[in-house]
């Protein structure tokens, strides 16, 4: 059985659900003061925003665009100790309208570990070894592979890099099956031709990457979202379909609060869905990272105790490689040894 020493996944991972206002307005009752902010409105079509406290409120990026950092106060005024506050713009808080937050605790901002090979030692950065999750950001210095420390201690397995102060595609480093790379604005498939990494994988202190302007031009502004495996919370994997509705089972050690999927070897859209918007077993409820389109419906898969096990072809294509990161609502077993049910 899978163990963890986080007994409560919600210490840090949230989703949070709320009705837009059209004007300002502060979102509370998450478990912990978040570090990293992922908003999209589910009802109309408007960009996804990705706010953190590393680059600070009154800035963020859209998953589904290749835009610059946007500054603006309408969007994520400022973070609170269990939330955040909202302005009016319609991306967060249009009237009316149903809107999702995925909400990350890190924390640690001092003390990152360097080694002999880090190249490059981020500017500023926010860290959470116990749940495996950091947030870097740091100036590109040109040519690969370039060291750049992560401070999760361990080896991760997914990267999600983009570029702040100039146009440029988000980087998806899934070192889980390769030292290839996708891109979250985009449905192309995995790249392994002058990889986005180098062709390095990451270690225990740091992470590489290639002399693209989408992860390494000298003198640019780069922001990265670093996640690690910890059993029983959070797991990055890959799963073959079966093509079949008695789908493909993904063990990952722990009942998923939140999943994002996406097809490596054709080109398909980046799938997010989460145990807050779909409350019974079976999941058809999705967004896509890469698009600004509404919520849409039709993905049908059950989250279990242990993992989740799709019930269509969809996402689920016979002989497709897929990958994905999911993060738990509960573990399989905790250190208060209390079993994970399903829903």
């Amino acid at each position: 059985m899978a163990f963890t020493t986080i007994d409560k996944s919600t210490d840090y991972f949230d989703t949070k659900l709320w009705t837009g206002n059209d004007t300002a307005q502060t979102i509370t009752g998450i478990p912990f003061a978040p570090d990293f902010v992922w908003i999209k409105n589910r009802s109309t079509a408007e960009s996804h925003t990705l706010a953190n406290t590393v680059i600070g409120a009154n800035n963020f990026l859209k998953s589904n665009a290749t835009s610059a950092n946007n500054t603006n106060s309408e969007f994520l005024k400022s973070f609170t100790s269990d939330g955040y506050t909202l302005g009016n713009a319609d991306e967060v808080n249009n009237g009316s309208n149903n809107i999702v937050g995925w909400n990350w605790k890190a924390g640690t901002t001092s003390g990152i570990a360097t080694n002999g090979s880090t190249q490059i030692t981020p500017s500023s950065y926010s860290f959470n070894q116990t749940s495996g999750f950091s947030i870097v950001k740091y100036t590109g210095i040109g040519g690969q592979p370039k060291a750049i420390a992560h401070g999760l201690g361990v080896q991760p397995k997914m990267f999600i890099i983009k570029r702040s102060d100039s146009t440029g595609s988000w980087g998806v480093l899934p070192q889980q099956i390769s030292t290839g790379h996708l891109y979250l604005d985009a449905t192309t498939a995995l790249g392994t031709v002058n990889p986005l990494s180098g062709g390095v994988l990451a270690d225990t202190v740091n992470f590489s990457v290639s002399n693209s302007g989408d992860v390494n031009a000298s003198g640019g502004t780069y922001v990265a979202y670093c996640f690690a495996d910890v059993q029983g919370f959070s797991k990055m994997g890959s799963y073959t379909g079966n093509g079949n509705n008695d789908g493909a089972f993904v063990y990952t050690g722990f009942k998923p609060a939140w999943i994002m999927f996406k097809r490596t070897d054709s080109a398909e859209s980046w799938i997010m869905a989460d145990n807050k918007r779909d409350t019974d077993n079976s999941v058809i409820k999705y967004l896509e990272a890469n698009t600004a389109n509404a919520e849409g419906s039709g993905v049908d898969y059950d989250f279990l105790s242990n993992g989740f096990k799709f019930r269509t072809t969809s996402q689920n294509t016979g002989g497709a490689t897929y990958i994905y990161m999911a993060f738990a609502e509960a573990p399989l077993v905790g250190t208060n040894n209390v079993p994970a049910t399903a829903r």
